[in-house]
């Protein structure tokens, strides 16, 4: 996207790469050639594993290709990961769901009243429940369903779709369906998954049963990317509720609702807003 408004325009910029001394310097004397004043700029470098992040908000008259001029020497120089992005662009995010409609309906909702800046123009699920809140919310609606035997042409259906309607974070609100290797690659960093237990505990099926099973005191929720190895992506957002050995497992899963809902909205705010950056297994959040 390019911005050829001769009025400031707010940009993100977002890297990573080995740390070694000068990199601040070089990208804020590059950021200063192409005319940015920085309004907020963050960084951290990994002692373990010698990795550096950095996210820049600026301001500018350039355009996001004169901006993009001015740091490619200084990315070169470094080897960086980098990106930039216009800071009011909406990312254009799929939602993926099966049954339980509490963690789409608050992406949606936080969506419309202008919390969440994220574009949704499809919602994709395996069953038929979630239709009636997409129709609501006015979004297309698209039921792919899902067997052991159709789940390649399945995926397929669901790829083109993310191609088709340029596709930039997949969100997986509560969609009751293990992704194939194949296709957690071709998602890699791009797909957000909310697992309903305070990971790495309980892992699969049923974590609350599970957690009420070994008498837990507190339980949560963990969002993370996806990845082949089932729930055990890079975390983005975890949170926590207190229980007690009163509470029954069906009250588990109650209660945790809300803390589903939380958690993922604001894992998939913080990705929209270009602030999660991947370390291998870790992230790094400049919340």
């Amino acid at each position: 996207m390019v911005i050829d408004s001769t009025l400031p325009a707010s940009f993100v910029v977002t890297l990573s790469c080995p740390d070694r001394p000068g990199i601040v310097h070089a990208v804020a004397g590059a950021l200063l050639e192409a005319g940015c004043n920085i309004a907020d700029s963050q960084q951290y470098g990994s002692p373990t594993t010698g990795n550096f992040f950095m996210r820049v908000e600026a301001t500018t008259s350039s355009t996001q290709d004169g901006l993009a001029a001015a740091l490619e020497p200084v990315a070169a120089e470094f080897g960086m990961n980098w990106e930039i992005n216009p800071v009011d662009r909406k990312l254009r995010t799929l939602i993926m769901g099966s049954k339980d409609a509490h963690c789409l309906n608050d992406l949606l909702f936080q969506q419309r009243s202008g919390t969440l800046p994220i574009e949704v123009p499809a919602i994709v699920s395996n069953h038929r429940d979630l239709e009636g809140l997409a129709e609501f919310y006015g979004i297309p609606f698209h039921h792919i369903p899902v067997t052991a035997d159709t789940k390649p042409q399945a995926e397929a259906q669901l790829l083109g779709l993310i191609k088709e309607h340029d596709i930039e974070l997949t969100v997986l609100a509560r969609y009751m369906q293990v992704l194939s290797n194949e296709l957690c690659t071709q998602l890699s960093g791009k797909a957000i998954n909310i697992h309903h237990s305070f990971l790495p505990s309980f892992k699969g099926a049923k974590p609350y049963h599970q957690a009420h099973a070994r008498g837990v005191k507190l339980i949560g929720a963990t969002a993370h990317y996806v990845t082949a190895d089932l729930d055990e992506g890079p975390i983005i957002e975890q949170e926590v509720i207190r229980v007690d050995h009163a509470r029954t497992a069906a009250q588990f899963v109650q209660m945790g609702r809300d803390v589903e809902g939380r958690t993922l909205a604001q894992a998939v705010q913080w990705h929209a807003e270009h602030r999660v950056l991947l370390d291998g297994t870790r992230t790094v959040v400049f919340n």
